[in-house]
């Protein structure tokens, strides 16, 4: 009898050997096409009856377009190219019955009827036309071509043209040239002769006259060598607005190409770096009917001469408070078309400000002021250029859109007839991209309300009141409604099942049907793990959120795995199918062979609102960072993990991570893998960096620290470095600088491998799978014991 127990206690862990054997690298890293195909870029016809959506169940080379009628949902049919050809652009202009779609192909101008389901050719201009509009009395219309503005009337068929605009210098009214000899002999000559100097003065009169009753030139606008884009006319047909950009005349680094067709080193042009002078964009206004240009003034925002609070760190420095430079987005207009805000943002990126704008004018009356220290961010706020969550209620008096003044991304609403504000939603959750409904009676919008890691669609009244669920799946539920608003498509997935596709009615208490089931046999053929959500303590006492793979006990080696997620403000710990699905494969490959692996949603990670963002002002490397020593500490007090078998990894942000953790904490990390990191911020772009670490000749202590470059004296235990040698967002010349500081500083406990034709984002399997073989190799070798 206990032999038999014996045999049966060898099968199981024989078992789970196999188990483990089943995932390899070269497994998981190859094609994703063995994983199956998913749904993708969902969309609805006109009527609400047809689901379209990207898909490959041929197992194509890319997706092809695939629909499914709702009336026989068990149907997936491939789209024809007829079908394709007939279909109307999703950027159409819609009127606001929503029965008329306009749009522009190949320079003519198109109206379509949804309910007759015809198409109008209105005009065939035989330019490139874009931006067409439908104007507030919905006679007329307008578009764009050749950087000018034209107005078509729908009744009449006429076309105007509004808008003279012309880049270049305008041409100067030259006299001829008159030596200064010949200009004294024709003034001594007339001194001389009367009757030929009255001539003369007869000739001045005529002109002047004539110049008086002729006909002026039309108002020509000449933009010199600046850009001009976003140009619009206004849904009253009295102003037109466009932007200006001015762009500096930089250095770029070019990133050499060895591998090039052509079999000689190219090089690709690529970004420059923090700190060089930002591209200045300046807002016009065109009034047609006095026929002159003037720019948007922001002297009379709130603060405009605000200073940051980082200069109380440099107290040798003279400070000059003087009016900062913004961004002004288009101009969004009232649905009557009689009144206009715009979104500006400083370029420091302390301040949002929204404000209304005097057309007539182009003064600003400042409606809500967002301010911090740290930058301006957040779902729905939106860049410089506009975006995010702003625009006007039916109304016609209230604008809605989103701040974090609360400490999460919340909706408001704001009457701009007496500057009263709204916050419609409230808690510590975040709300993302709110649409009013097609009756102007609802809010339809998704938050994070149930958990930071779940997605889930709701409605609520207009003014404000209680939300009501209207998904009822665990772990993300991206809705697109359709056009009745009738249906919902539900594009959803879980931790450990890639997205596939839902219809379900649009009330709360129906249910979703799966519409698509894209797994293959191979995919479904392993247990994927559904990771446990956790949160431990970190030092200064913030619950950090994680993700956690436990191994099977008789597996459990005493090593553990940190991984570090990319691009700093973005959310992995969730239970829905990661972006990082090679990662989370390749930490199911090591739970297998008894690792514990913990993924962190470290300070500056999205999903946890304002105060979480921006927990790494001025220091990378240094709450992220110990968020990282803090999770290991946790898996030693609570896993049993042996405290000299750690090791972290990550690519980009995970990459720079993973140095400073070598770097900075050499007794907590033994072993780390940096994939294209970045090593030193002050050679990375400005958009990004300059929000959270200001500029290198402004804040270098903020550049000083948060560089790994600057502490490499510090490796202690086990680096490997890997990078794409024609990486166009971090350049290989950051892991270039770091060897040679390596090198310089005697260390040899490092290696580096390169990939001669990757770009940021690795592309070929091959390249995959060496990396990984090579990160499971160093965690093989220097965290398990012989």
């Amino acid at each position: 009898m206990k032999r038999l127990n014996l045999i049966l206690i060898l099968t199981v862990l024989l078992s789970f050997q196999v188990v483990g054997q089943e995932l390899t690298v070269e497994k998981i890293m190859q094609d994703p096409k063995w994983m199956g195909h998913f749904p993708s870029n969902i969309k609805w016809d006109d009527k609400g009856e047809i689901i379209y959506f990207d898909y490959n169940p041929e197992g194509n080379p890319s997706d092809s377009l695939y629909k499914i009628h709702i009336k026989n949902p068990s149907k997936i049919e491939k789209v024809g190219l007829q079908e394709k050809k007939s279909f109307i652009p999703s950027n159409a202009a819609v009127n606001k019955n929503k029965n008329l779609k306009l749009y522009a192909s190949n320079g003519d101008l198109i109206l379509y009827d949804a309910v007759k389901g015809s198409k109008n050719t209105l005009i065939s201009f035989g330019e490139r036309i874009s931006n067409p509009q439908f104007l507030a009395n919905e006679k007329n219309v307008s578009f764009v071509s050749g950087n000018n503005i034209f107005l078509y009337e729908l009744e009449t068929g006429k076309l105007k043209r509004l808008t003279r605009i012309q880049a270049g210098n305008k041409p100067e009214d030259k006299e001829p040239k008159i030596e200064e000899r010949e200009k004294w002999l024709k003034e001594d000559n007339l001194s001389l002769l009367q009757i030929i100097n009255e001539r003369e003065e007869k000739k001045a009169q005529a002109k002047e006259y004539n110049s008086a009753i002729a006909d002026k030139d039309p108002y020509v606008f000449y933009y010199g060598n600046k850009q001009l884009g976003n140009l619009q006319l206004a849904p009253n047909a009295n102003f037109v607005t466009f932007s200006l950009t001015t762009r500096a005349d930089y250095k770029r680094t070019n990133v050499p190409d060895y591998t090039d067709a052509s079999g000689y080193t190219v090089d690709l042009p690529s970004r420059s770096k923090v700190g060089d002078q930002p591209t200045k964009i300046e807002l016009a206004i065109y009034d047609l009917h006095r026929d002159t240009v003037y720019f948007i003034n922001s002297l009379s925002l709130p603060g405009i001469k605000d200073l940051p609070d980082y200069v109380k760190d440099y107290p040798e420095k003279k400070w000059e408070e003087k009016n900062r430079d913004v961004i002004i987005s288009s101009p969004i207009f009232s649905p009557d078309g009689n009144h206009a805000i715009v979104n500006v943002r400083s370029t420091d990126n302390k301040d949002r400000w929204i404000a209304l704008l005097d057309m007539k004018t182009g003064d600003l009356k400042n409606l809500d002021r967002q301010r911090d220290e740290a930058w301006i961010a957040g779902p729905g706020i939106g860049w410089s250029m506009g975006g995010g969550t702003l625009g006007w209620l039916p109304d016609n008096k209230h604008i809605y859109f989103q701040s974090e003044a609360s400490g999460y991304s919340h909706l408001y609403i704001l009457d701009v007839t007496n500057g009263q504000k709204k916050q419609l939603t409230k808690g510590n959750f975040e709300v993302f991209d709110p649409k009013i409904s097609n009756n102007g009676k609802y809010w339809y919008l998704t938050t994070s309300e149930i958990h930071p890691g779940e997605r889930h669609f709701y409605m609520m009244p207009l003014m404000g009141g209680k939300m009501e669920k209207l998904t009822s799946m665990t772990g993300n539920n991206t809705v697109f409604l359709s056009p009745d608003e009738k249906n919902m498509a539900i594009l959803y997935s879980y931790s450990n099942k890639p997205w596939e596709l839902y219809l379900q009615e649009n009330l709360p208490s129906s249910a979703p049907k799966q519409l698509t089931d894209g797994q293959s046999e191979a995919f479904k053929s392993y247990a994927w793990r559904d990771p446990y959500m956790i949160d431990f303590k970190a030092a200064d006492g913030a619950m950090v959120p994680a993700r956690l793979y436990v191994p099977e006990l008789a597996k459990k080696n005493g090593a553990a795995v940190i991984f570090v997620h990319g691009a700093g403000y973005l959310q992995n710990v969730h239970k829905w199918w990661s972006s990082y699905f090679r990662e989370y494969m390749f930490h199911n490959l090591l739970t297998d062979l008894g690792y514990t692996v913990l993924d962190i949603d470290y300070r500056g990670s999205a999903g946890y609102g304002r105060d979480w963002r921006t927990g790494i002002y001025r220091h990378m490397g240094g709450k992220d960072l110990s968020d990282q020593v803090d999770g290991a500490k946790y898996l030693v007090e609570n896993h049993g993990v042996d405290p000299g078998k750690i090791g972290i990894y990550g690519g980009s942000y995970g990459g720079f991570i993973t140095l400073m953790g070598l770097f900075t904490a050499p007794e907590i990390f033994k072993s780390g893998a940096a994939l294209r990191s970045v090593t030193d911020w002050a050679h990375y772009n400005h958009g990004y960096t300059s929000n959270i670490l200001n500029e290198p000749f402004n804040d270098p202590i903020a550049y000083r620290r948060s560089s790994p470059i600057y502490f490499a004296e510090g490796l202690k235990g086990n680096l490997l470095i890997a990078h794409g040698m024609v990486d166009v967002n971090v350049h290989f010349q950051d892991v270039v600088r770091l060897a040679q500081r390596l090198i310089e500083l005697g260390k040899d406990n490092w290696e580096m491998a390169v990939y001669p034709v990757e770009d940021h984002g690795f592309i070929e399997p091959s390249s995959w799978t060496d990396e990984y073989k090579r990160i499971l190799k160093l965690f093989n070798d220097t965290l398990i014991d012989d």
